[in-house]
């Protein structure tokens, strides 16, 4: 049936109840995805450490940590299309398993040079992809209006990255260098083997036909494709870019400790992580458009309010947990305008090239604040190129991306496939 109500116009919610199985399958899709991003960010932490050991350049330590996140950004696109095709319930055991070979061998024999860190960081990246697994196996267990708080709590598990942070130098300082490689590839094997006896797909699942290029080839007509790229590279790439970045800022803008500045960081990415399923919760009340305008605006204005270097106690803090609340919203709105406004059948190849595109995101912004920082001696520059770019995305969404939600929101760019302007369907 169709719900006569106007997507992303802020109708209130109201259809089917969701089966206690589908949320069984968002908590399985959830612990999947953290556990395999704890593994994609195992290098991080341990880049100064390698540095030292391996006696390896500032850029020969930025490709380590790089070489896993490229790859895992990129390999979204392929393994999203192949999701559509065979589903979760294969591709996570999958992913999964994949993982655990080279997470094993960087912490058996792979970390005893560059050339064998590169090469475990380059098949490490596998665990990246997870993301692109489990947003068309969660979306198809939701019906339309509970889809944005689903993703959303799915997209929670990006938190991962911050168990990684949090515990790989201490269980090597403690321990060994294998130590958390030995523990990470234990807890995948355990999950692998529990996805493929519990992961179901839902009933009814959409299947594509058609061979692989041809699908993407598709899935890249898609409007909303390069719509929701271009906002998740803000929103989820502004996210990393500060997950990164912010230590050496609040060290060398604020001279704290690295310790504090840690600390500091950690907070950040755990209100953004919060949000996430927050932003997609009210998008499915308020319309993913209204939560993505406001996201955008707060980042705006916390920009330019940081552009000016105040005291951290409270106005420096205010604006970064200000951004940090909004970016997680608005990462969470983008992909509930995903569920909105993708045919079924290519949830996982738009989800793909959309994380990608994230992914991809947070690796400019760095180079860019450092570059701008040498330059200059102050960080002023970046803030405000974040707050145009910010306020960019914030202008499209409130043009093009609205006026896709209220008309024809699954067309391709060029011709055919028009659907029903009313196009909220359940199920």
């Amino acid at each position: 049936m169709v719900e006569q109500s106007k997507p992303g116009d802020g109708a209130s919610p109201s259809g089917p109840s969701v089966p206690g199985r589908a949320w069984l399958m968002l908590a399985l899709a959830t612990a999947g995805f953290a556990v395999n991003f704890w593994a994609w960010a195992l290098l991080s932490p341990l880049g100064p450490r390698f540095k030292e050991s391996l006696d390896l350049s500032s850029f020969q330590q930025s490709l380590l940590v790089a070489v896993p996140v490229v790859v895992g950004s990129l390999g979204r696109v392929p393994v999203g299309a192949l999701t559509d095709r065979f589903g979760g319930r294969v591709m996570f055991p999958v992913v999964t398993a994949g993982t655990v070979v080279p997470v094993l061998y960087l912490g058996l024999a792979g970390h005893s040079s560059l050339t064998a860190l590169l090469a475990g960081g380059f098949f490490l990246g596998i665990g990246g992809t997870a993301f692109a697994v489990g947003v068309p196996f969660v979306n198809a267990w939701f019906p339309p209006e509970r889809r944005g708080l689903a993703i959303g709590v799915f997209g929670a598990g990006m938190g991962g990255t911050a168990i990684s942070a949090l515990t790989t130098v201490k269980l090597v300082d403690a321990h060994s260098m294998a130590t958390p490689f030995l523990i990470t590839a234990v807890t995948l094997a355990v999950y692998a083997v529990a996805a493929a006896l519990l992961l179901r797909d839902a009933p009814g699942r959409t299947v594509p036909a058609g061979p692989l290029g041809r699908r993407l080839a598709a899935t890249f007509r898609l409007r909303v494709t390069w719509q929701a790229s271009a906002l998740y590279a803000v929103a989820f790439g502004g996210y990393v870019a500060f997950s990164v970045y912010l230590p050496t800022y609040l060290k060398t803008g604020y001279g704290l400790t690295q310790a504090d500045a840690a600390n500091r960081m950690a907070g950040f990415v755990l209100l953004a992580v919060a949000m996430r399923p927050v932003g997609g919760w009210l998008s499915d009340r308020l319309g993913p458009v209204r939560v993505l305008a406001g996201s955008l605006a707060v980042v705006v204005a916390g920009a330019v309010g940081q552009s000016f270097t105040p005291a951290l106690a409270p106005a420096g803090t205010v604006a970064f947990l200000a951004m940090a609340a909004a970016l997680g919203a608005g990462s969470g709105a983008t992909f509930a305008l995903v569920a909105l406004l993708t045919p079924a059948e290519r949830v996982g190849s738009v989800t793909g090239v959309v994380g990608a595109a994230g992914g991809l995101g947070g690796f400019l912004p760095p180079l860019v604040m450092g570059s701008l920082y040498g330059e200059y001696g102050t960080y002023a520059a970046g803030l405000a190129l974040l707050a145009i770019v910010a306020a960019a995305a914030l202008a499209y969404t409130l043009t093009a991306v609205r006026t896709a939600v209220r008309g024809d929101d699954r067309a391709p760019l060029t011709g055919g496939g028009q659907r029903p302007r009313t196009a909220r369907t359940t199920a």
